[in-house]
């Protein structure tokens, strides 16, 4: 017997691959094959094997070409990829994989459960995103060659949302087996499942990808192929989308500032639908175990001081809503019962004086430093938003820009005091939220892990309970999780984002699940 969650799962499954081979709901109109879908890309990725890479870059493409056995709904319902449908035991400890059937690598080879079981277990077993999972894994096997198993150690109520591109992807074995992951050659020319196979990658230039005529979604894909060109610089990348250069635009890689300008655009396109399974997340981390970061009232003082309304409406421009706590507006399990942390400077005074941090001559109370977030303007503006407010109540901020290695490298060793970070959420809050705040995840050196080194023993065991419980159960043990850290304030929470994705108009069906950008695209046609 399936619970009656696991049950409604199930359902979805099976209408989702009925529906599979058919005509997307959305189109406008009836889809037209061929043509080239041109996009941007930037930062260019340094591979496009996501079990060795997990930036946007690396998952835009690499979801076209690689598939995973499970793929998200706009609604985060899981929903068929490579596994057609699957079944869960009455003690939610052991998951079955049906597989598609007739599914080929781009090189001829037939795709079976062996190249699930060798990605898992000799792959994303030691992979970062992946690699917490696979501890919960007491027996991998697969019965025959279209079936998987999964037992379990303990139940994990967000198993069936760990499956997504970027820590999911299935890799073929007859390449893999037996090579070094990091210098194998397929990393930068792959061989996948997908609706289209790798044909060019001419560094600093573009990636070119072509239709896989051979796909197992009978009539898809409708492109005849997609190709990324790598535009560093933001204004040409608006300037490349205004032209008809490219037809798509990442959110990432526009200026919030140029938001307007496209809007306006009569053969532009936007949508901030697509991003609920990633529901990234922008907030200021400080190093809790540093004073006078270890003191909550601090952080909270720090919340008082900021407008964030004026940060998300003026700084990113409408681009997400005002984050209320650790877990993303369009993330499930999100509850809005939590305390408020409204401008109020008199309240930040009040706290800081509540902590013996008395001004001086010249009114300073504190002086900290700050890394931003090094992804283009609009995180230098933060910067220096952050500066000026914090100034209001005696808070002196030393601005310290970095690179991007950098600053990887300084705020997942710990070496610093304040710096911007932006997250995913993963689809459930036991993958993509639980990591920040565990004090069990500080791991120095280990970007995206509890790098503001937050301590709550109560708030670790109701992770656990919440990671464990039945969906039922898990709702009232989130929503105490919310108020608990949300009173301790570990990071600054600013922005829960809703980035724009701009297409030309005659690019349709691009953006269908909630993987955004880095759905599959196996349904994506252009109109004439």
């Amino acid at each position: 017997m399936y619970t009656q969650s696991r049950r409604a799962v199930f359902a979805i499954a099976l209408a989702a691959s009925a529906l599979a081979v058919g005509v997307p709901a959305n189109a406008q109109g009836k889809p037209t094959p061929g043509g080239v879908l041109t996009a941007s890309l930037f930062p260019e990725p340094p591979s496009l094997n996501p079990a060795l890479q997990q930036v946007l870059g690396t998952q835009m493409v690499a979801s076209k070409i690689y598939e995973s056995l499970i793929v998200y709904s706009k609604k985060l319902e899981p929903t068929p990829g490579l596994a057609r449908s699957w079944t869960v035991s009455p003690d939610r400890l052991t998951y079955t994989f049906n597989l598609q059937q007739g599914v080929k690598w781009h090189d001829g080879k037939p795709f079976t459960s062996a190249d699930v079981l060798f990605t898992y277990k000799e792959i994303l077993a030691n992979s970062p995103r992946t690699r917490g999972l696979m501890e919960n894994v007491a027996e991998l096997r697969a019965p025959d060659t279209g079936t998987v198993v999964f037992r379990l150690k303990s139940p994990y109520s967000a198993f069936l949302y760990a499956f997504d591109i970027g820590g999911g992807a299935i890799l073929p074995k007859h390449l893999f087996e037996g090579t070094e992951l990091a210098t194998n050659p397929r990393n930068n020319a792959p061989v996948g499942t997908g609706p289209f196979k790798f044909a060019k990658w001419e560094r600093g230039s573009h990636v070119e990808l072509v239709r896989n005529t051979e796909y197992w979604r009978p009539g898809l894909p409708y492109l005849d192929g997609i190709t990324y060109r790598v535009i560093p610089d933001a204004a040409s990348r608006r300037l490349a989308l205004e032209q008809g250069t490219v037809m798509q635009v990442a959110p990432t890689e526009i200026e919030p500032f140029d938001i307007g300008r496209l809007a306006k655009n009569a053969n532009l396109k936007s949508t901030q639908e697509g991003g609920e399974y990633w529901a990234p997340m922008i907030w200021i981390e400080m190093n809790n175990s540093l004073a006078p970061f270890n003191d909550r009232r601090f952080r909270q003082a720090m919340m008082y001081a900021l407008d964030r309304k004026f940060m998300v409406e003026k700084i990113f421009f409408g681009q997400g809503l005002v984050s209320t706590g650790p877990i993303h507006h369009k993330t499930r399990f999100y509850s809005p019962d939590v305390q408020r942390y409204a401008p109020d400077l008199k309240k930040a005074v009040a706290l800081l004086d509540e902590m013996g941090l008395k001004a001086d001559a010249k009114g300073v109370r504190a002086t900290v430093s700050y890394i931003p977030l090094p992804y283009g303007e609009v995180h230098r503006r933060m910067a220096e938003y952050l500066k000026l407010s914090l100034a209001k109540v005696g808070i002196v901020v030393n601005i310290e820009s970095t690179d991007v290695g950098t600053w990887v490298k300084r705020v997942g060793a710990g070496d610093y005091q304040m710096a911007g970070n932006g997250v995913f959420q993963y689809g459930d809050p036991a993958i993509g939220v639980a990591r920040t705040y565990l004090g069990t995840n500080i791991r120095k050196g280990l970007m995206f892990s509890n790098t503001a080194q937050y301590r709550n023993e109560d708030v670790d065991k109701l992770f656990q309970q919440a990671a464990q419980a039945p969906d039922a159960e898990r709702s009232a043990l989130y929503a105490a999780i919310q108020r608990k850290v949300v009173e301790d304030v570990p990071v600054l929470w600013i922005m829960d984002q809703l980035g724009s994705t701009f297409l030309h108009k005659r690019a349709n069906d691009a953006i269908t699940t909630g993987l955004g950008v880095a759905g599959s695209y196996s349904e994506a046609w252009l109109s004439k």
